[in-house]
């Protein structure tokens, strides 16, 4: 993978830094509306892809250049202060498993899946999966950083899902490699991160949300929370996803990245909300706020993501930073 085309300052300096062993001084950093900011959410994502596969015209050395850490610990600010803004949780008495499916069931975003069952077309769908491809191409790689921090039940209920979003062991079902059939079946070009160039700031959001808690041991209870979120919102979506594409034309084989997170969402959505996040506060109850911050941030940004797309394919408005 090549270094994408910069956005703007943020992204201009990091690239230059990256690739020269000297840049102009990088400049502030303002961002209101850190989900949206192109240029913001790009410098972040290449900081992050350092930690990650890393790129072909850049040195491996540079994954712990000093200025680059420097830098990308001033790009988080923002993005901290918005997430910590919009997705703050007062945790309540009740278990945690009961609490992070409470705050999936208030949850009313955007009704994505429903309109890519009934109503998409083939060249919505393909918009879809190229967005969707920024972050599914590593699925489950973001969550893994968590498995050296955990211990105990929590450690082994992460291994548990994680083994299986690496296809138990082989290789062609991998979700990501699942993933890659669907993609071809849309006539997309299934490079990692051959996209990043055409999406939105708000799918690189998607993808950094959670690189931003893989990155730092401070943010595990958020990760676990992230993770969480995603296994118990993803049975029902990707069911509709599944139906969808099946009515434009895919074959069984095509559609089989949906419906095999049907059948095994629904049992990870048990061990992610009861053994890896309940285990997890059970050994720290003070954590049990920063799992909750990590399940909303994913719904959050999710549903903006969600809001991006239907604004397009429906009524287009412009998109307003909360």
């Amino acid at each position: 993978m090549q270094l994408p085309p910069a956005r703007g300052p943020l992204s201009t300096w990091l690239i230059e830094r990256l690739t020269r062993t000297e840049a102009a001084a990088a400049g502030s950093i303002d961002s209101a509306c850190a989900y949206a900011d192109d240029d913001l959410q790009l410098a972040l994502w290449i900081a992050y892809e350092l930690h990650y596969r890393g790129f072909d015209d850049v040195d491996p050395e540079q994954q712990w250049n000093p200025d680059v850490i420097a830098f990308r610990s001033r790009l988080e600010r923002p993005w901290i202060d918005w997430l910590a803004a919009n997705c703050r949780v007062t945790p309540s008495t009740q278990p945690v498993a009961v609490q992070l499916r409470t705050l999936i069931d208030n949850d009313d975003g955007p009704r994505l899946a429903p309109y890519l069952r009934r109503h998409a077309t083939r060249e919505q769908v393909r918009e879809f999966v190229l967005n969707r491809s920024v972050y599914q191409l590593k699925e489950a790689d973001p969550h893994s950083f968590g498995i050296a921090r955990l211990g105990g039940a929590a450690k082994a209920a992460l291994v548990e899902i994680e083994a299986d979003e690496y296809g138990g062991g082989r290789p062609e079902r991998m979700h990501s490699e699942l993933f890659r059939t669907t993609m071809r079946w849309l006539l997309l070009d299934d490079a990692y991160g051959k996209y990043v160039p055409d999406v939105p700031a708000v799918t690189l959001a998607v993808s950094n949300v959670m690189s931003l808690f893989a990155m730092h041991s401070r943010w595990t209870g958020a990760l676990v929370g992230h993770l969480a979120a995603l296994e118990m919102t993803s049975t029902l979506p990707n069911r509709q996803y599944a139906t969808g594409a099946l009515r434009l034309g895919a074959t069984e084989g095509e559609a089989r990245y949906f419906t095999e997170h049907v059948e095994a969402d629904a049992v990870h959505e048990q061990i992610a909300a009861h053994d890896l996040c309940g285990s997890y506060v059970t050994d720290r109850p003070e954590a049990i706020e920063d799992v909750l911050f990590g399940a909303r941030c994913a719904l959050t940004v999710d549903n903006l993501f969600a809001e991006y797309l239907l604004s397009r394919w429906t009524s287009p408005v412009e998109q307003q930073c909360g």
